[in-house]
Parts: structure tokens; sequence; C-alpha cells
């Protein structure tokens, strides 16, 4: 849930699946091989885009809802960043919640996985994807916001979220 305000890389392992083919007896074999990569800096960091269509947020309010899946952007072609609205599915929701599963929300992103520079110099990055339900208007659905949300958000006019904001980065 913390913020990194600089980049990590460790080193990734991979499993490739090797071809499944008949030998000599007609027996079916697979081979499996691990591919590690030394400890790097631009080649092993996994690379992270905007929140586009498709995308699965976490939703940190009290809204009833757990897991939105984006289906439209408001920002524009490329996607979503920090502070936009998105339109969503409610994927899962709590039983006895003010959405329901199913429903078609809107949603401003608190916090997303790609970086976005400050004005200091200094980057900021989530470790997930996390959203706080609206309604068409903009009001806040629910009455508390969970985790740290980035101050990027008062430029944005969503004042409401950082009020009722854990953490501020």
């Amino acid at each position: 849930m913390a913020a990194f305000l600089r980049s990590r890389c460790s080193s990734v392992g991979r499993t490739l699946m090797g071809g499944l083919g008949n030998n000599l007896f007609g027996v079916v074999t697979s081979s499996v091989e691990t591919v590690t990569r030394p400890h790097c800096d631009a080649m092993c960091q996994q690379i992270r885009t905007f929140i586009q269509m498709r995308t699965n947020l976490k939703v940190v309010d009290n809204s009833g809802a757990k897991r939105v899946m984006c289906i439209q952007s408001l920002r524009g072609k490329k996607g979503a960043r920090l502070g936009d609205t998105i339109i969503g599915s409610v994927k899962e929701a709590q039983p006895r919640g003010k959405v329901k599963k199913g429903d078609v929300v809107y949603g401003v992103v608190v916090r997303a996985a790609m970086k976005r520079g400050r004005n200091d110099g200094s980057e900021i990055q989530f470790d997930d994807n996390a959203i706080v339900l609206v309604n068409n208007k903009g009001e806040l659905i629910g009455t508390r916001v969970f985790g740290p949300v980035p101050h990027e958000l008062r430029k944005k006019k969503h004042l409401k979220i950082l009020a009722l904001a854990e953490h501020i980065v």
C-alpha cells in the first residue's frame, strides 16, 4: 500500500513452457525451464501503463464495492491517470452495500501503478490501481476513504476525497 518515491528493481523469474512433442515411442513429453535475469534497472521493471478498458481496480471506500472493471476512461484515448474519472462495472461487492454487482458506476482514480512525475523532480508510484466511487455529479458515494492518496487530487478539484483520506502523500 505504500507509495514508492523511487524505482525498485528485483530479479525477475519467468517460467517458459517448452514445446510439446512426441518422442520416438509416442509418449508426450514437456519441458519447463526457468529464466532468471540479473539485477538491473531498465530491463526487469514491469511496464506500467495508463488505466484503460478492462483494467481491474480496487475500490478504497465504504460504498460496498470491492472490485471494479474499467469500461471507459473519460480523459482521452490513452487512458486514465491519477485524479481522472472513469466509468466502471462492479465485479465484486459486499452483500449489504450501497452498490451491487453489475452496477455501472463512476469513479475517481486515487492510486495508479504508473509512475507520475512531480514538480520537485520526484516520482510517485503506487503498488495497485484504486478508485473511489462517485455519482454522475462527482459527489462521493461512500463516507470513508482507506489508504494513502496523492495530493495531486487537489489540482483536479477532488477536495472531499482529500478531506476523508487517511494519509496524503
